[in-house]
């Protein structure tokens, strides 16, 4: 039912082997698009989702970092995986002769079509109609219309994601802004499932830059509002100058810990207990590790919401 969008960086592949028992137990099927040339974290979180016999899908034709150019390398590794369904990306430049080739090398695993532009929708149904392989359609940032997503509705599963995520400075987040409701709403969109890109939102980097300001984000269900997805945003108190990030980012956090004590059951997750104990310990474990314990706590409170 529910998707996450990951792109394969270390950070998130370490929080997909962490709660792989997790993701099982709440049937969530995580989508990975690797980055990296090496594919080492990608193996041992795979090695986890394989031993809690979860499904996953991988994307074999990455349009973003080290494969964007070449995916040979995923390709060789795909028979060191057990629950793999093979994600195909098709954009407004893919052909359906390319679509075609790729789904005759993947003849013996399941697959899913994600949806980023293609447009030809009559052309790839005449096409994938009567292929037993084609598992979901997965409409991804879409601008399609309805008319598109239509034509598949009779092949595999429908999957709708979206980039929740508004993305702006550190200095420049509002205390707090709505989320998402697709959690709730994805079947009056006639589709089978949802999805997002966490906490991270869909912009790709290979790196960030050094941060004037530090934020940190936090997703809950207002339950006044039928369990609306809000998003709070923790910011530093220092928002200018580049020096000093960790002070920065236990000004944010002591903000974050002081708002999940009062609301504890908004918040009622172990990521936020991690949180607590770094504000115990006044440690700053680095902003990636702090980026893994908010997209476990958006994980966490979907999981719950769907169990």
């Amino acid at each position: 039912m529910y998707y996450p969008y990951f792109r394969g960086k270390q950070n998130e592949l370490i929080l997909i082997r962490e709660q792989a028992k997790l993701i099982s137990n709440s049937k969530i099927i995580p989508i990975i698009e690797p980055v990296k040339r090496n594919l080492s974290p990608l193996n041992r979180a795979i090695e986890q989702l394989d031993l809690f016999e979860t499904e996953y899908i991988l994307i074999v034709n990455p349009i973003n970092g080290d494969f964007a150019s070449d995916n040979s390398l995923i390709v060789k590794n795909l028979h060191l995986y057990k629950k793999v369904i093979i994600g195909l990306i098709i954009t407004a430049e893919t052909t359906l002769d390319t679509i075609e080739d790729y789904l005759s090398n993947f003849n013996d695993y399941k697959v899913a079509i994600l949806h980023q532009g293609f447009t030809d929708g009559k052309g790839l149904v005449n096409l994938i109609s009567n292929n037993i392989n084609i598992c979901k359609n997965i409409f991804v940032n879409t601008e399609q219309n309805k008319l598109y997503q239509k034509h598949f509705k009779s092949i595999g599963d429908r999957i709708l994601i979206r980039d929740a995520f508004k993305k702006t400075t550190n200095a420049h987040y509002a205390p707090e802004e709505h989320f998402s409701d697709l959690h709730i709403t994805y079947d009056d969109e006639n589709m089978d499932g949802f999805g997002d890109f966490l906490i991270v939102g869909d912009e790709y980097s290979e790196t960030g830059g050094p941060a004037r300001a530090i934020a940190i984000h936090l997703t809950f269900l207002k339950e006044v509002d039928d369990n609306n997805m809000y998003i709070k945003h923790y910011v530093s108190d220092r928002t200018e100058g580049v020096s000093d990030p960790g002070g920065k980012f236990l000004e944010a956090l002591y903000k974050l810990v002081s708002d999940i004590n009062k609301n504890p059951l908004e918040f009622n997750t172990n990521a936020c207990d991690e949180y607590r104990k770094l504000l115990e310990n006044e440690h700053f474990p680095g902003l990636g590790v702090a980026k893994k314990l908010s997209m476990q706590h958006h994980i966490e409170i979907i999981a719950r919401f769907l169990g």
